[in-house]
């Protein structure tokens, strides 16, 4: 990336930790009902009232979950804030709240934070939640963001992972692999970059893939798209580590197996051409990529009338009893075993 060597550099120190924390959350509307009091007490005091509160929290670290190399701070700033409330509509509820803890080294001046903040109030807004508290601190090497996102749910409409049953419909929202793909065509750029400084990455053909990497969504429709089907999942989870691994999550939390049918499986064209070109087996990526923050979920069998055809689902298999396994149906109909070879954070490898 080339820098603009002369744009404004504020250092920290100049504003001390009180006066950075009212320098970035300075403007911050509150919309939430849910919100009594946010930025600038103690704490922040919320009331819900008789639903129930989700909380959910990450920590993403520079050169394990993001690489700045490529990934601009206003990009990261919405990431981050999205795949929190990724969680929050994985259990089928409504995201109201973030929090965001920042530590960062002294080499970024105070206009890196400010855009890194862009992005998380950007997110903010389009998804109608407050940025109700925080911290910000000193690291002594990079960034580190930790955000948290509370959400609520009336108690009937929460779905946990553990609820799915033998016979269910698996069912998975847009597509996968694409945002994995992305991450290939970036680091390949890069290394580009690194040889020859003045080439300068060619990412037409691409875009779709690099979006869903870059300022990937969350799907906080879901909930209210079911509702208005009047279909109830029976479990649900987010599509961050892989979509082999999140369905041996829930068999194995509900104690089923399943049949998972690679020509069911949703990808995007972009995906296809880009496979080919590496020269990567699509359903390899597809079923092991991450970071597609799409649902996965389970219904019952009699809701198939109410979702076939719905272009925001697509049926990719169901579950069978546990004793028979977790397995991938190939478009050869070769029944093989389902492996999970998704991301695993705390070995920074494919697990």
């Amino acid at each position: 990336m080339i820098e603009d060597k002369n744009q404004q550099r504020t250092g920290l120190a100049a504003l001390g930790e009180f006066g950075l924390i009212e320098h970035l959350t300075q403007n911050i509307e509150i919309k939430q009902p849910s919100t009594l009091t946010g930025i600038g007490d103690d704490a922040a005091i919320l009331d819900f009232k008789d639903k129930k509160v989700v909380i959910s929290t990450d920590l993403l670290i520079e050169g394990v979950h993001f690489d700045l190399g490529y990934m601009p701070l206003k990009h990261l700033g919405y990431k981050a804030v999205v795949v929190n409330l990724s969680d929050i509509a994985a259990m089928n509820a409504t995201p109201t709240q973030i929090t965001v803890s920042i530590a960062v080294s002294n080499r970024f001046p105070v206009e890196a934070l400010d855009e890194l903040y862009d992005g998380i109030k950007l997110a903010a807004k389009g998804y109608n939640v407050d940025i109700v508290g925080g911290d910000t601190t000193s690291s002594q090497k990079g960034m580190i963001l930790s955000i948290t996102a509370i959400g609520e749910a009336d108690a009937e409409d929460l779905a946990y992972r553990n609820g799915a049953g033998d016979g269910d419909l698996l069912v998975v929202t847009g597509d996968v692999g694409a945002a994995y793909m992305g991450l290939q065509v970036l680091e390949r750029e890069k290394q580009v970059f690194q040889v020859n400084p003045n080439n300068q990455p060619d990412l037409d053909g691409y875009s779709y893939l690099i979006e869903r990497q870059l300022k990937p969504e969350a799907r906080t429709d879901v909930k209210a798209i079911l509702k208005g089907l009047e279909i109830a999942p029976t479990s649900m989870i987010d599509v961050s580590d892989g979509l082999s691994s999140e369905i041996m999550h829930l068999c194995r939390l509900s104690g089923v197996g399943c049949n998972l049918y690679e020509e069911k499986i949703p990808v995007d064209p972009q995906l296809i051409n880009t496979c080919e070109e590496f020269n990567i087996d699509i359903t390899t990526v597809a079923i092991n990529g991450g970071e597609d923050y799409e649902l996965l979920f389970t219904i019952k069998q009699d809701d198939y009338d109410k979702i076939k055809g719905n272009p925001n689902f697509t049926i990719i298999g169901h579950l069978t009893q546990q004793s028979e396994g977790t397995h991938l149906i190939t478009r050869a109909n070769t029944k093989i075993p389902l492996k999970s070879r998704g991301w695993n954070a705390l070995s920074n490898d494919e697990a």
